[in-house]
Formats: structure tokens, sequence, C-alpha cells
């Protein structure tokens, strides 16, 4: 892939770049991507000294961009790294064409394969097939393999193979839409799940403190007899009662908001 296919690329699919200057100079991703290019062809050849001078170019672009790319990771066409600072992509990664990554994203092995000289030389991290977009913080862990057209929220924690046509949610990832149709997914969420349940519980207290606020309170008079403040009535001290509406209840806006 050409240096101007490369910067083409990247001013097809950022609105904030409005030259092809300024993405030549400015943009850490597309330096990155460079770097990386030099870098791999080095560790094709698979010499022992042009493999370590491989991986001093690359830790060059590391320290230049923030961004590390092993020399090993296989990497397609056009991929764009947008912003691009902490974005790590592992030895035996394998990226499609047409593929976004955000800051902060993490392409990285799971904890049964991070065993030494055991686990080298085998498969340890993922597979994103084309036109995958993963969001800032996501981190997508293991040996598998993410389909076509996957889109991985910001924030993500992905352990397991996705299909093609997804989009994907949560900690640990899972799929919420397949092929633009809501999928139920039989596994609970359970952060989802603790939440409802506080939000539940303190629905439950706060009618109870109600109740409690809503007792006469009586007060002493001259003759020593007590009756109830303000002839009688009921006094409520703080708020009236606070009905719990689910269409309006922030908690289930913020639930929505995260595809739960």
């Amino acid at each position: 892939m050409s240096v101007k296919e490369e910067v083409e690329n990247i001013l097809m699919k950022d609105p904030a770049a409005r030259s092809r200057a300024e993405v030549f100079l400015c943009y850490p991703g597309f330096h990155a991507i460079l770097f990386y290019r030099v870098a791999h062809r080095l560790w094709q050849t698979k010499n022992k000294g042009l493999r370590i001078a491989a991986r001093s170019f690359s830790q060059l672009g590391r320290f230049l961009t923030g961004i590390e790319i092993h020399p090993g990771a296989k990497i397609g066409s056009r991929l764009f790294i947008d912003h691009g600072l902490g974005v790590v992509i592992g030895e035996t990664a394998d990226i499609g064409d047409d593929c976004v990554l955000y800051q902060g994203v993490t392409l990285g092995a799971q904890a049964a394969a991070r065993m030494g000289a055991l686990s080298r030389d085998t498969k340890r991290h993922p597979t994103l097939g084309n036109s995958v977009v993963v969001g800032s913080g996501a981190q997508i862990l293991g040996g598998f393999t993410v389909g076509n057209n996957v889109q991985v929220a910001s924030g993500s924690i992905l352990l397991k193979e996705v299909p093609d046509d997804c989009i994907v949610v949560g900690v640990p990832g899972r799929v919420i839409f397949r092929e633009g149709v809501r999928v139920s997914d039989p596994v609970p969420d359970i952060e989802a799940e603790a939440i409802k349940c506080l939000r539940d519980k303190l629905a439950k207290l706060e009618k109870q403190v109600d109740r409690i606020q809503a007792v006469p309170i009586f007060e002493p008079t001259t003759t020593g007899v007590k009756r109830p403040s303000h002839s009688g009535k009921v006094v409520h001290i703080g708020h009236a009662p606070v009905s719990v509406n689910s269409s309006s209840d922030a908690v289930d806006i913020f639930l929505h908001g995260a595809g739960i």
C-alpha cells in the first residue's frame, strides 16, 4: 500500500483532516503505520539480526507516536488509527482492510497465553476481519476471530469470537445487534443486574422514609397536654413521596443508552 493511499484514506475517514499536508505532518496513526511497514519487512526476513533491528525500529515508532505495533503483526490496507495514544497491537494480531482503531485499544493475549517461551510462536492475539471499528479503550484479548463489519464499543473487553455484522458492548463483551437485529442474550449482564437491584432497593428505602416522615408530630402545650402539630394535620418533613417511573428513570435511561 502506497503512502498516498494511506493519506487519502485518513482524509476520507476523519472529518478533522483538511489537507494532505496536515495528515502527513500531524497524524501519529499515519506515522505509526509507516514505522510498522518498514519494521514488518525487516521482521519477515526471519534473520535474527534484522529482527532485532525491526524491534528497535518499532520501539522508535512507539517512542515518537505513543502507538505500539509489533513488527510481527499482519495489517491489511487502509488501517486508520485515530488519535492513537496507548494503542497496542500484539505480535500475532491480524488486521483486515479498512479497519479503524481509536485511542487506548489493545489487541492482546489472554492469561493462558502468557506462559513465556512455552507460548512462543502460538496464535495469542486476535484476528480482525475487514471494516472492523474498535472504540477507544476497548480490549480484544485472545487468538480468536472478529468478523467483518463488526463494531466494538468503547471500553468493552472482548474475550470470544464474534460473527460478521455485529455490534459488541460490555464487560465482558457480548453481541447486542447482529445484522441490524437486536439479539436476546441468554447470559445476564451482571453489572446491569446489580445496578437494577440497587435502584429497586433505593426506591423501597425512599418509600419507607416517606412513611416515617408522614407520622404526626406532637408538641407540648401550656396545660401539659400534647396535640398534633398544626391542629391535627399530618406534617411531612422533606419532599413528597417520589414515584419511580421506569420510562423516565435515570438508571433505565443509562442502561438503555449502554445497550443493556
